[in-house]
């Protein structure tokens, strides 16, 4: 499906309209230091599935039997460093849990690992877990509020915040299940 512009052109650039609402993003390819280590961390301590390896240079994992969520390599970045503060780059994966529990759980294996938490925040939209992978990489484990729970501006906008999340309160959740 090929789309028109829908406007003039905005600084020598088409404008196009809404991309199609089907899109989602397939997977992420992150660049590693160590594949073993970073296979440790993302199928031993957060649980997916090993789907793929190709040697000790690139893995592919999943959740659920799909082909792979996550693509790590070592191509360009064996024994190399996360990149220094001030650069550009990616500045986190957002891993969407289906459900509260799920997240309560992934909380659980994180602390049981001595994995530490960046940060935690009730977005309203949704309770969100931030962190760093062992190389560096921002990761963000969240779960979305059913739609109907989201807060709304008087227009019907969507109204994110950031406000403290209960730690406590979802460890509970993991307990209860």
């Amino acid at each position: 499906m090929s789309q028109t512009p829908t406007s003039a052109e905005e600084g020598g650039r088409p404008i196009f309209g809404p991309i199609d609402p089907g899109v989602t993003v397939g997977h992420v390819h992150l660049k590693v230091s160590d594949l073993q280590r970073s296979l440790d961390f993302y199928c031993g301590v957060l649980g997916f599935e090993l789907t793929q390896r190709l040697g000790s240079g690139a893995a592919f994992v999943s959740a659920g039997g799909y082909h792979h969520h996550l693509g790590l390599n070592t191509w360009e970045s064996r024994g190399g460093s996360p990149p220094p503060s001030g650069t550009t780059g990616l500045y986190h994966v957002a891993l969407r849990y289906p459900t509260r529990a799920a997240l309560a759980d992934a909380l659980h294996r994180l602390e049981a690992a001595g994995i530490p938490l960046d940060g935690a925040a009730d977005h309203g939209v949704s309770e969100a877990l931030y962190l760093h992978d062992p190389d560096g990489n921002g990761l963000e484990l969240y779960w979305d509020r059913p739609r109907e729970e989201w807060p709304r501006t008087d227009d019907g906008s969507v109204a994110m915040g950031t406000e403290r999340l209960d730690l406590e309160e979802l460890k509970a959740c993991y307990h209860s299940r």
